[in-house]
């Protein structure tokens, strides 16, 4: 049988049990995935509407909405009106965030270590290469994706991280 007609099903297998070994690893400073993905996403995308971060995650609106609530009661984030229609909120990061995300990007860190156990540095660079093609792929043939970052580098985060540190100046 050909591999590659197995593609979509090992990219959902991986992204399960990526998914649950990083919710193992998150247990211990007690988050979900869900904030971890709201805190991500918002990091990438400040002063994204709840719609938008609701598509962004893959969660639906009602579950964001009570997810946003609890984290707008921590101080972690804030909504703020949209100045061009009244009916929607836009998420901001609160300076409080950015230790969670620090952690948050940590664990990540931990856990794509142990994903990509037994690959060498340039296996690992080809992989992320080849995965940002077919991510570029898809996300052109997906509607309503355009202005919306939602894969993170390093760089992407360290950059996120330093405007945050600016903001709380």
């Amino acid at each position: 049988m050909d591999p590659l007609r197995n593609f979509g099903f090992l990219l959902k297998d991986i992204s399960r049990l990526y998914s649950l070994n990083f919710e193992r690893h998150a247990s211990e400073p007690n988050l979900t995935l869900a904030q971890c993905k709201v805190l991500g996403y918002l990091q990438l995308n400040e002063g994204i509407s709840q719609v938008r971060l609701a598509y962004l995650t893959d969660t639906d609106p009602m579950t964001l909405v009570r997810i946003l609530n609890r984290m707008e009661g921590d101080g972690l984030i804030e909504r703020r009106p949209d100045p061009t229609d009244r009916r929607v909120r836009c998420l901001f990061l609160r300076a409080s965030a950015i230790p969670v995300l620090e952690e948050i990007w940590r664990l990540s860190d931990r856990v794509r270590a142990e994903a990509l156990a037994g690959l060498s540095a340039a296996d690992r660079a080809q992989l992320v290469k080849l995965m940002q093609r077919v991510n570029a792929n898809l996300d052109a043939l997906v509607p309503g994706r355009s202005g919306i970052r939602g894969v993170a580098s390093n760089q992407t985060r360290k950059r996120a991280q330093t405007s945050a540190e600016s903001a709380k100046s």
